[in-house]
């Protein structure tokens, strides 16, 4: 782990944020999951495009923040915008008032609010370090999500008798507080680094503090405009699709292969806590001692190809057996590999873009089109069911995605590498 003078406190701080966020959802993540089972697994594609269209309601929403206020700024308040509906939810919950909608709202929602504030992380995330400290940084700093992915269950399993799931949401609630200060921290160390390379005390350093004060600007649906005009974010777009379309088929075939195999509850809930300790055990230590070692060896094209590589091996090992344990196995490695490796490095995607591209643009596709992405891919599993595809049938149609995946991951990193290096002025 390479981490030079001077970074140590705001790499610190950052993975104390990113720790905050998901221990946050991962509190929470056990209700979503035993509400998304109780509801049928064969209504799991009304829940996904739920999800959908609550982004769609989402996205303008931040549109309108960044317009008015700077990243600075606007972030806290995102952040007490979740914990007022966690707050909310409490009350909800408590009143035992419709719970059967209640419960459903909070599905859908808590899918957008993992997703949103994942993706509003690494927006200020790229936008704080350069291309060169996020090579070196990001893998450390994802490790920070994953330690508190493994701290949010066994605070849930701790307390979850004693104290009851209602009053848990106000423990993720007080988490969301913690990342609140974080940011501040580390808005203050960022200004103070902007004034130091512009010069100390001089008009460029005011330059540059002002600067970073301004509001993103721009129309309300800015991002929709940008990534339609960058073939980069364009290829983005596309990796996207590709990654949620295969997690999508690999997750709906998980469902239906754990209900055939189980049908107490309790034991599908204790093969997804197993699953969940073994993809965050194994993130924690790649992230730690690898992630940052492979985009140096390997770079950044063929660190993005790993895990579409592995998903070319694991349907065509579905489509030869689609049983329990092949299921199990290759979600644990899709998970652990996601988490470890392949976010970190499509969040260096971005560090070689403008303010806007980071922040909008970034959102957009990582809401509207990811969770399209899930929606319309559920459908799609639906209806290649419907025409009496059997599951090996469908992992054999997901193998041509995934190598379209592997080439377009190697194309999008090989691009930011030569945007980071100076080579090409555009985007």
């Amino acid at each position: 782990m390479a981490v030079e003078p001077g970074e140590w406190r705001p790499l610190l701080w950052s993975f104390s944020y990113f720790f905050a966020l998901l221990c946050a959802y991962y509190i929470i993540r056990p209700m979503r999951d035993e509400m998304g089972i109780a509801g049928g697994v064969e209504n799991l594609q009304w829940m996904f495009t739920g999800t959908f269209l609550a982004m769609l309601a989402v996205v303008p929403l931040f549109g309108w923040l960044t317009r008015r206020f700077a990243p600075r700024r606007f972030l806290p308040y995102v952040y007490y915008f979740f914990i007022g509906n966690l707050l909310l939810f409490f009350a909800l919950f408590r009143s035992d008032l419709a719970p059967e909608y209640v419960a459903r709202a909070f599905f859908i929602w808590s899918s957008v609010f993992n997703l949103f504030i994942v993706s509003v992380f690494w927006s200020f995330m790229a936008d704080t370090y350069t291309s060169g400290q996020a090579k070196r940084l990001f893998g450390v700093i994802a490790a920070g999500g994953t330690a508190g992915a493994l701290a949010g269950p066994a605070l849930t399993v701790t307390l979850v008798q004693p104290l009851g799931p209602t009053n848990l949401l106000l423990i993720s609630a007080g988490f969301l507080g913690w990342a609140i200060l974080c940011i501040h921290r580390l808005v203050g160390w960022r200004q103070s680094q902007v004034a130091h390379s512009a010069g100390s005390g001089g008009a460029s350093a005011d330059l540059a503090q002002s600067s970073a004060a301004r509001p993103l600007g721009g129309s309300v649906l800015a991002g929709v405009r940008l990534v339609w005009q960058s073939p980069y974010l364009i290829g983005i777009c596309a990796f996207m699709l590709l990654f949620t379309t295969l997690a999508t088929f690999l997750y709906f075939q998980q469902a239906h292969i754990v209900r055939d195999n189980f049908a107490d509850p309790a034991q599908r809930t204790a093969l997804f806590a197993a699953m969940d300790l073994a993809v965050n055990g194994l993130s924690l230590a790649t992230q730690i001692f690898l992630t940052g070692r492979i985009v140096r060896r390997i770079g950044l094209g063929w660190t993005l190809a790993v895990i579409p590589l592995l998903m070319v091996a694991g349907f065509l090992g579905l489509a030869l057996m689609p049983a329990l344990g092949v299921v199990v196995a290759v979600q644990i490695l899709r998970r652990a590999g996601d988490y470890a490796i392949m976010r970190p490095g499509r969040e260096m995607l971005y560090v070689v873009l403008g303010k806007e591209e980071k922040y909008k643009a970034k959102n957009f596709i990582d809401t509207v089109i990811y969770r399209g992405g899930d929606a319309v891919s559920a459908w799609v599993y639906a209806g290649l069911q419907a025409f009496g595809l059997s599951a090996a049938g469908i992992s054999l149609t997901a193998v041509p995605l995934a190598c379209a995946w592997v080439w377009i991951s190697l194309r999008l990193g090989n691009r930011q590498e030569q945007m980071a290096a100076g080579s090409s002025p555009g985007k």
